[in-house]
């Protein structure tokens, strides 16, 4: 039997656009470099048209890390266009094992259907590579990575059942994709 539409969550997962090198800063108060601020907006640009194209429902809630990259990755974003119903930010994502990432999302709101989580390389692809599984419960996280995850790359998982009970290799890959501004 398969899920009920109110059963089914979409996580879409966001390594934050370039950085800066901030040789004189400490890592996580980097700012966006040029580029990265223009793939962020394209980010922006890809969730409203997804959202158009009803390939993404409206984004309930976002949950960034405190970085300043993280956090401007966001606000480049809305400037594309995108919109969420609330934006946490979150220092526990910051460096983040995949672990700490699937706990991070197992306490969302069970209301949030659609939610975004901003972080970090190599935490946000490894929790990818934690969840997704194909359609026969196999693994292909490790398929999707192999080409890397570039700054201001997502994938979009969908997941059966609430956040709380989210596991390993139970979500599977909607799409992948490297917006560039």
């Amino acid at each position: 039997m398969s899920p009920s539409p109110i059963d089914e969550r979409t996580l879409i997962l966001v390594r934050h656009a370039k950085a800066e090198k901030g040789r004189d800063k400490a890592d996580a108060e980097r700012v966006l470099a040029d580029r990265g601020r223009r793939d962020a907006e394209a980010v922006g640009e890809w969730i409203v048209g997804a959202t158009a194209d009803g390939e993404v429902s409206p984004i309930d809630l976002v949950v960034c890390s405190t970085a300043e990259r993280t956090r401007q990755t966001w606000e480049h974003a809305v400037a594309g266009g995108a919109e969420a119903g609330d934006v946490w930010y979150d220092r526990s994502i910051y460096n983040a094992s995949p672990e700490a990432l699937l706990d991070v999302v197992r306490e969302l709101p069970e209301d949030a259907t659609t939610a975004v989580v901003i972080g970090h390389s190599p935490g946000v692809p490894w929790l990818a590579g934690l969840l997704m599984t194909d359609e026969d419960g196999e693994s292909t996280g490790v398929d999707v990575l192999e080409e890397g995850w570039p700054t201001a790359g997502l994938a979009v998982l969908q997941c059966d059942g609430p956040w709380g009970k989210l596991q390993p290799h139970s979500a599977r890959l909607r799409t992948f994709v490297v917006p560039r501004g």
